[in-house]
């Protein structure tokens, strides 16, 4: 079936095929796990660019590693829609930002290309929070939010409407881009509140297939390369998986590339060399879309 923000796709595998039919719940297809991430190793790299000048954050770079991973691993941009697996046609993140009025949040969407580099993603990232800082904005999320709420008597009917819509046929790429849900990666950093890494559900609505949730750092004692135990402050990444998109193994190949980044991000530097496409798309000549 066409949809305006992915291509169906078809594999060769009769199980990976019939997964999504058995589990056809987001929340019945959830695995989650838990990364660690070497925060000395970010915050040199962060020193690093702000003597060049640049404004560098540890969610750009989180982000940037795992936009670097996807561009090599398809399957991580694929999601589930009425037991169908499709590729989508754009890469998008979703992410929390406080906002000064009665420190309350709202939600940004980033479109990327899959090929850029750290600073283009330092960038947009960078410029979104700026401008959640300006009372007067007002982002796609919070105009759908405000539109929604001034018809109450209607939410019942509208909200089931809408999600009966996006899984039968297709919601029109506008409302797809104003919501926070449709989305190739939702990320929470609860380290600006103070807050561990928890488990974040996948929403039943929306395409959202991972979700990742920023922890408070700490210190811990690990083992380093030599052998030997020292203490290091991690952060901790809680991680939700849609399971019907990428199986344990394509995930932990994924997990280990994209951790290889974060120690080493000067390699996001440069842009990707070459974008892997998804080897199961059915269209012919499939386009990107880039906001």
């Amino acid at each position: 079936m066409y949809r305006r923000d992915g291509y169906r796709v078809s594999t060769d595998n009769p199980m990976y095929e019939l997964v999504p039919y058995i589990m056809d719940k987001r929340y019945d297809a959830s695995n989650s796990i838990t990364r660690e991430i070497d925060m000395e190793l970010l915050q040199s790299y962060i020193v690093k660019c702000r003597k060049r000048g640049i404004p560098m954050n540890h969610m750009s770079i989180i982000i940037a590693a795992y936009l670097r991973t996807a561009s090599q691993n398809p399957y991580l941009n694929r999601f589930v829609m009425n037991s169908k697996i499709y590729a989508r046609n754009h890469f998008v993140v979703s992410f929390v930002t406080l906002t000064p009025i009665k420190k309350a949040s709202t939600v940004n969407k980033i479109y990327f290309n899959l090929d850029d580099d750290i600073f283009t993603v330092n960038e947009k990232i960078t410029a979104a929070i700026e401008n959640c800082q300006d009372k007067d904005t007002v982002t796609a999320v919070d105009k759908i939010c405000n539109a929604l709420v001034k018809l109450p008597g209607l939410l019942s009917f509208t909200v089931p409407l809408l999600k009966f819509i996006d899984k039968h046929f297709w919601l029109p790429f506008t409302i797809c881009h104003a919501s926070p849900f449709h989305t190739s990666l939702f990320v929470t950093n609860l380290a600006s509140i103070r807050v561990g890494a928890i488990y974040h559900h996948l929403y039943e609505f929306g395409t959202t297939g991972v979700f990742v949730s920023m922890g408070q750092p700490s210190k811990k004692v690990i083992k380093n390369k030599d052998g030997e135990f020292e203490e290091r402050k991690v952060m901790e990444l809680g991680i939700v998986t849609d399971e019907r998109i990428a199986d344990g193994h394509y995930y932990g190949q994924c997990f280990r590339e994209w951790m290889s980044y974060l120690k080493h991000p000067e390699i996001l530097e440069e842009k990707a060399a070459s974008i892997v496409k998804d080897p199961d798309i059915k269209a012919k000549n499939p386009k990107f879309i880039v906001k």
